[in-house]
């Protein structure tokens, strides 16, 4: 087998950051022979990911070759695939991908995966992948591969994320993973998950899930590895209970195959609308592989990934994957210089509701730092710090915590009647009710207790940040720092700067931000900043629609081009009524009659109505006769398309506001906010492009949002 025919993909990508196959021999205990144990590093520090491109793939087959041939002399037994420190690999290098400009080339890319990977699958002896760390895409299909794995307990980023990114798990995982863990949970891993913010799976769940045969604690994972290995060359108990703990986690019939596929095509409907072309694609081989050999898979497999390459939509989600969530995301526009950063050695939350609970455990579980909550009576505190433990409780329940992480950070969090528990504080944030003078007086309770340099943040999702410090000491010390619903889930932070917010502070919020594993944006001081603003101006639009007299369903669906994970209906029933409303009004106060507010949707928030749709029992969704009748509209309808157009038009317009009033630094920060912050399709690339090829930009600014 020879990597020749791979050259003119390799010379693509001469400036290629090489992942090289170290190879050491090691002697395992108990007489297990010899292990070649490859580590796969770039020579880079830990904290830039080793990736997969044309040139490392070549190195890596071509070390899997001579590995084969020593194993076909008996110079050794068994051969290991591990990597630098925490990351075994994360996944196939983008930049490289993009540069791939033929499905000729697409297919070779696809072909050279797969020849390196079936060496491994079929050394001549045992391989073993140790899942150190991070192991995505072509990352996780390496170990897949192999014959055995084991896994870190302190791995994170594990999975197959290619539906999220416009491809397809095209190196064998799509063929491989279903026979290991069973095609629900092959369904949830390479659609569910990546459809769901991008979510991975941490070492615990892979190895819960039969993605890794044995879990080992990190401080000696390595050692524990290759005893492992050692056991399993020499056969035995260690053998067996592989055997049949795969047996029982990869079991299924024709009937189970098909009923996940099924699922994961409902599943894709609603999350895209079937906008997007590779989760389809995805289930396509999925379903086809019941039946396949290998073979016939990895056929079909590299077919799928040279077409999706070429595809408009995978060009659109590089640009937001790549350039937006993985590089602009994590050097924010605008942010100060890191090292005027402050200690954070505790948190302070005022307020114990859900939203405080929710911040409570994200700053505790990430920072591990205590953290105080308050309210105004002792039922509320115990309620909120309840509500904490309840759901450290579920993730140790889940294998999501061990025990020991999960009573430690169980102690971080408590609770007090009394602000003066914020006295040794250095951060304290509030998450009390959406009312300006409520968050006022609130801000000079907190002040009053807590040391010169202790930064205030709020979490408001409209109000002005300069008027909530206007009548402190220190107005130069409070930041917005607005996180999004779900907490845990929804990656994206809008860090605020009022005008007299100073460096250090704003320094610490986007510290603090990584801390979290948030992604920050910086925003000026505007009503509703980036998202909600966004958001309320097309709520505005198709409310106004309906008001005017467009059927419901009309209204609500017109929008499904845009592939927005549910319905604008949907959304403010999701979010509350009066919460929407409250937002509307807000923006209609600061921006005048281009935001809608609907006095249809008082009527219905008066009448105690919850949404506009009512679930039958078929499973439809219609809106009652008793809701109807409650509503004045006029009898203007509009068509489907002139209610898109409409509000992509509307889009542009409160878009380029935006951005000529400096609320954000470039229409890339849009893009960014609206995809970890509203879900805006990756597939898409971003809303400023979107509008752009749309003609929207023309439309309504006559120019784009970028250059052609």
């Amino acid at each position: 087998m020879s990597f020749e025919r791979y050259d003119e993909l390799a010379a693509l990508v001469p400036t290629e950051i090489v992942t090289h196959s170290y190879v050491q021999d090691i002697t395992l205990p108990e007489g297990a022979g010899v292990l070649a144990l490859i580590t796969l590093d770039n020579d880079l520090d830990h904290a830039k990911p080793t990736t997969l491109g044309p040139n490392t793939l070549i190195e890596f087959g071509r070390t899997l070759e001579g590995l084969k041939d020593r194993a076909a002399r008996g110079e050794i037994q068994g051969v290991a695939v591990t990597g630098k420190p925490y990351f075994l690999v994360a996944g196939a290098d983008l930049s490289t991908v993009k540069s791939v400009k033929s499905e000729h080339l697409g297919r070779l890319m696809a072909e050279l995966g797969h020849e390196a990977y079936d060496l491994l699958a079929d050394l001549g002896v045992p391989s073993f992948a140790f899942i150190n760390g991070v192991a995505l895409g072509g990352g996780l299909e390496i170990a897949l591969a192999a014959n055995y794995r084991t896994v870190s307990s302190g791995a994170n980023g594990i999975g197959l994320p290619e539906a999220f990114i416009g491809l397809v798990p095209g190196w064998g995982g799509v063929y491989r993973l279903p026979r290991l863990v069973g095609p629900a949970n092959a369904v949830k891993v390479m659609i569910e998950n990546p459809l769901s913010n991008n979510r991975s799976l941490d070492g615990a769940s892979a190895h819960a899930l039969g993605i890794a045969d044995a879990l080992f604690e990190p401080a000696d994972y390595l050692e524990q590895s290759l005893l492992w290995a050692a056991r399993i060359l020499t056969g035995g108990e260690a053998l067996e209970a592989v055997t049949r703990r795969r047996a029982e986690l990869g079991s299924y019939d024709d009937a189970a195959w098909t009923g996940a596929v099924a699922a994961g095509r409902a599943f894709v409907e609603a999350k895209t609308s079937n906008a997007a072309p590779a989760p389809s694609r995805v289930l396509d081989l999925l379903e086809a592989g019941l039946t396949l050999t290998q073979k016939e898979s990895a056929a079909a497999e590299c077919t799928a990934l040279a077409e999706l390459m070429q595809t408009p939509e995978f060009h659109a989600t590089v640009y937001a994957f790549l350039d937006l969530v993985q590089k602009r995301g994590k050097r924010p526009a605008g942010a100060p210089d890191r090292k005027l950063a402050r200690p954070v050695s505790k948190v302070g939350v005022v307020g114990a509701g859900l939203m405080a609970g929710q911040l409570a455990l994200l700053f505790a579980r990430q920072l591990k730092v205590p953290v105080v909550l308050t309210d105004i009576d002792q039922a509320r505190v115990d309620k909120g710090v309840a509500y904490v433990h309840a759901e450290i409780d579920k993730m140790l329940s889940r294998k999501r915590l061990s025990q020991d992480a999960a009573n430690r950070t169980r102690a971080l969090v408590t609770g007090s009647v009394s602000k003066d528990a914020f006295a040794d504080a250095d951060f304290v944030i509030e998450a009390v009710f959406e009312e300006l003078s409520v968050k006022k007086q609130v801000f000079a309770e907190v002040e009053a207790v807590v040391s010169p340099d202790c930064i205030l943040a709020t979490n408001t999702s409209s109000l002005s940040v300069a008027e909530m410090a206007a009548d402190l000491s220190h107005p130069e010390r409070v930041v917005g720092f607005h996180f999004f619903n779900p907490v845990a889930a929804m990656p994206l932070l809008e860090v605020v700067r009022a005008p007299k917010t100073d460096d250090a502070v704003l320094a610490t919020a986007f510290v603090l931000a990584k801390g979290l594993k948030k992604n920050a944006v910086l925003v000026q001081d505007a009503p509703a900043f980036v998202v909600n603003r966004i958001l309320g101006r097309m709520f505005g639009e198709i409310t106004a629609v309906f008001d005017e007299g467009t059927d419901a369903a009309t209204a609500d669906n017109a929008l499904q081009p845009m592939g927005l994970p549910m319905t604008p209906f949907m959304l403010l029933a999701l979010v509350g009524l009066p919460v929407g409303q409250h937002v509307q009004e807000s923006l209609h106060s600061a921006f005048g009659d281009r935001f809608h507010v609907s006095a249809n949707q008082q009527k219905l928030i008066d009448a105690g109505v919850k949404g506009l749709w009512q679930k039958q029992e078929d499973g439809s969704s219609t809106v009652p006769e008793t809701t109807l009748a409650l509503l004045e509209r006029d009898a203007s309808p509009s068509s489907a398309d002139e209610v898109l157009r409409r509000t992509q038009d509307a889009l542009a317009d409160e878009i380029g506001r935006m951005l000529d009033e400096g609320v954000v630094a470039a229409p890339e920060d849009i893009d960014l906010c609206m995809i970890m912050g509203a879900g805006w399709p990756m597939h898409l690339g971003g809303i400023t492009p979107y509008l752009d090829r749309v003609g929207a930009s023309e439309r309504v600014r006559g120019k784009a949002f970028h250059r052609a």
